[in-house]
């Protein structure tokens, strides 16, 4: 039976995740990662471009589950909401990388290079919505600000999350959207 590399490509991330906050991201080589997982470093780049992807693996399960939301929000909805229930509908998925992600978090925060591939990460998504809610009718300006600012308000309420895990994040995402909507009200 054929393997798939899930496994390969699992052992690569959590070592690469172990050396960065062990070593730092710029003391650290795709060849220790790779000896690290236990497998070769050419193994390594059949799984990830660079040294900075490895900690961006889950991206495009995120991405899919967020167009495919906006995609089977009612026709009826306005661009905002359908931010809403995108990224709720991406909760599950977070929840399940929640440890993952909060000591991604924290190598990112401190390594200049990850963070400028988490923004065009981010700048990424954003277009992917975008394209979304454009196939849905909304004029491009409109779906380009309406992505934006939902994935401004998630920042706003995963932030808010990390920092009070005791709150759901399906509220935090809904309450980050309403006070969206009371950034113009006197």
């Amino acid at each position: 039976m054929p393997r798939d590399g899930s496994q390969a490509r699992a052992r690569l991330r959590a070592a690469a995740l172990e050396l960065y906050r062990e070593r730092g991201y710029d003391e650290t080589t795709t060849a220790q990662i790779a000896a690290r997982a236990g497998v070769t470093e050419r193994t390594y780049f059949r799984h990830f471009a660079d040294k900075r992807e490895v900690l961006f693996d889950g991206e495009a399960e995120l991405r899919a589950i967020l167009v495919d939301a906006v995609a089977a929000a009612p026709d009826d909805l306005a661009p905002l909401p359908v931010m809403v229930r995108a990224f709720t509908a991406a909760v599950p998925l977070v929840l399940a990388n929640r440890a993952v992600a909060q000591q991604r978090a924290e190598v990112i925060a401190v390594t200049p290079a990850l963070r400028e591939r988490a923004y065009a990460k981010t700048a990424s998504l954003a277009d992917a919505l975008a394209d979304a809610l454009t196939a849905r009718g909304i004029t491009r300006p409109t779906a380009r600000l309406a992505a934006q600012v939902g994935m401004a308000a998630f920042d706003r309420a995963s932030r808010s999350w990390a920092d009070d895990p005791s709150l759901g994040l399906n509220i935090l995402i809904a309450q980050a959207a309403d006070e969206v909507l009371t950034l113009g009200s006197t």
